[in-house]
C-alpha cells in the first residue's frame, strides 16, 4: 500500500510545502505586476501622448516574447534548476519596468514592457516555477499541489492592482512602476527554495534506475509533436491566452466607455485575482479526481458563456462584480490542469520544456488578444467585434479539449514514501 502523503500535509516536516509557498510568492509578484498593465493604458496615452495602439502593442509584445522565451526558460530550469532562472528573470523583469518608468518615449516603452518584461515573466511564472512544484509533488498529489501554488499566486493580483492604482494616483506613473520593480526583486530569493532534486545541476547522472529510462529531450519533443492530444492541448491553450489578455488589458478602458464609476476597472481586476484563488484550488482538486481534459472543456464553456452574457446584458456595478467573480473562478485554473495533463502523459523530466511549447501557443493568443483589442477599438471606436470573438473562442477551446487522449506515454514515476 502506498504511503504517499499529500503535498500539503504536515507542512513543517514536508519539504514540498516550502516549494509550494515559494512558488506562490514568486508567481504572486510576477503575475500580480503584469496584471496591473491595463491600468497604465489611459495614463500613458493621456499623460505622455502615446497612442492607445502603441501602448497596447507594448503590452501585447511582452506576451509574445514571454511565449517564445518560455521553452528556453523551461529547458534551462530542467537542466540547471529553477533558482538561477528565477534570479535572472526577476532582475530582467525589474529592469523592464524601470526602463518604461524612466523614459517617456514609445521605443523605451516597447523595449521595457514588451521585450524585457516578456523575458522576465517567462523565468518567474508557470513554465519554471509551477513545474518545480510538479516535480516536488507525488504523481497522486501533483494536480492539487499545482492548484494550491496557483491559488496562492493569485494573491499578488488581489494586492498588486489596488497598490499600483493607489501609487499611480498619488505619485504618478513612474513611481508606481519603480515600486513594482522593487517588489519583483524582493521575490527573487524565494527561487532558492524551489529546487529539491539533487541531480538538477547534473543531468547526465541518473538519480534512479527509473530516471535512466527517461528519453532525451529531442526524442521527447518529437514524440509530443506527433501526439494528437498534445497538439489539441496546444491549440486550445491559444484561446486561454486570447481571452485573458484581452480582458486584463482592455476591461478598465471598456468600463470607462460604459460610463462606469472610476476605479471600477481596478476593482474588477482585483476581484478576478481574489476569486482566482478559489478557482485555481478547485481546478487542481477537480483535476485530481476527474479527467483533466474534461475539466478543461467545461471550464472553457463556462468562461465563454460568461463573457457573452456580460457583454450582452446592461452594465452595472453588480454585473461587473459578478462577471469578475465568475471569470476569476475560471481564470488561471487552466494552468495546473494543462501542466498536470502534460506531466501525466509525458512525465516530469522535461516538463518545463514541454509546457513551454504549449505555453507559446497561449502567448500567441495573448499577443493577439491585447493588440487586437487596441487595434479594433482604434479602427471602429468599439470593442464589440473583439468581445464576440472572445466569447466564441471559449466554445472552440472546449471542442478541442474533450477528445484529448490522456494515455500515459512516459515511464511510470515511482511513488515516494
Amino acid at each position: 500500500m502506498s504511503t504517499a502523503k499529500p503535498a500539503y500535509a504536515a507542512p513543517l516536516k514536508n519539504p514540498t510545502f516550502y516549494v509550494i509557498v515559494a512558488a506562490a510568492v514568486i508567481i504572486s509578484a510576477a503575475m500580480g505586476i503584469r496584471q496591473t498593465f491595463g491600468l497604465f493604458i489611459g495614463p500613458f496615452s493621456y499623460d505622455r501622448g502615446l497612442p492607445v495602439t502603441l501602448v497596447a502593442f507594448a503590452i501585447a509584445l511582452h506576451n509574445l516574447v514571454w511565449g517564445f522565451a518560455q521553452p528556453f526558460a523551461g529547458a534551462a530550469a530542467d537542466r540547471y534548476g529553477a533558482a538561477p532562472v528565477v534570479a535572472f528573470g526577476a532582475t530582467t523583469f525589474a529592469a523592464g519596468l524601470a526602463l518604461a518608468a524612466g523614459s517617456p518615449s514609445g521605443i523605451a516603452l516597447i523595449a521595457g514592457l514588451g521585450l524585457l518584461v516578456g523575458i522576465g515573466v517567462s523565468c518567474t511564472t508557470f513554465g519554471v516555477v509551477l513545474t518545480a512544484v510538479g516535480r516536488a509533488a507525488t504523481p497522486e498529489q501533483r494536480s492539487m499541489a499545482m492548484g494550491i501554488a496557483s491559488a496562492g499566486g493569485s494573491l499578488g493580483q488581489v494586492l498588486m492592482v489596488p497598490f499600483a492604482q493607489l501609487v499611480r494616483e498619488t505619485s504618478g506613473i513612474s513611481t508606481s512602476l519603480y515600486a513594482l520593480a522593487f517588489l519583483m526583486l524582493v521575490a527573487a530569493p524565494f527561487g532558492m527554495l524551489l529546487d529539491r532534486r539533487k541531480d538538477v545541476g547534473a543531468p547526465h547522472v541518473a538519480a534512479s534506475p527509473a530516471a535512466a529510462t527517461v528519453p532525451p529531450l529531442r526524442e521527447t519533443l518529437a514524440h509530443a509533436m506527433r501526439h494528437r492530444g498534445y497538439r489539441l492541448l496546444t491549440l486550445g491553450f491559444f484561446t486561454c491566452g486570447f481571452q485573458l489578455a484581452f480582458i486584463a488589458t482592455h476591461l478598465p478602458g471598456y468600463l470607462t466607455l460604459c460610463h462606469m464609476p472610476m476605479g471600477l476597472g481596478a476593482t474588477a481586476l482585483a476581484l478576478i485575482g481574489l476569486f482566482n484563488m478559489a478557482g485555481s484550488w478547485a481546478c487542481g482538486w477537480l483535476g485530481g479526481r476527474f479527467r483533466q481534459q474534461h475539466v478543461l472543456g467545461w471550464l472553457y464553456l463556462i468562461r465563454g458563456a460568461t463573457i457573452a452574457t456580460f457583454f450582452l446584458l446592461p452594465k452595472s456595478t453588480v454585473s461587473v462584480v459578478l462577471f469578475a467573480a465568475v471569470m476569476g473562478l475560471t481564470w488561471l485554473g487552466t494552468v495546473p490542469l494543462t501542466s498536470g495533463l502534460i506531466a501525466k502523459v509525458f512525465g516530469t523530466r522535461h516538463l518545463g520544456t514541454l509546457f513551454g511549447v504549449v505555453f507559446l501557443s497561449h502567448q500567441l493568443g495573448s499577443f493577439l488578444g491585447a493588440w487586437l483589442g487596441g487595434y479594433v477599438f482604434d479602427a471602429t471606436g468599439s470593442y464589440t467585434l473583439i468581445w464576440a470573438a472572445t466569447a466564441l473562442a471559449g466554445l472552440f477551446a472546449a471542442l478541442l479539449h474533450f477528445p484529448i487522449d490522456d494515455t500515459v506515454h512516459a515511464p511510470v514515476e515511482p511513488a515516494r514514501a
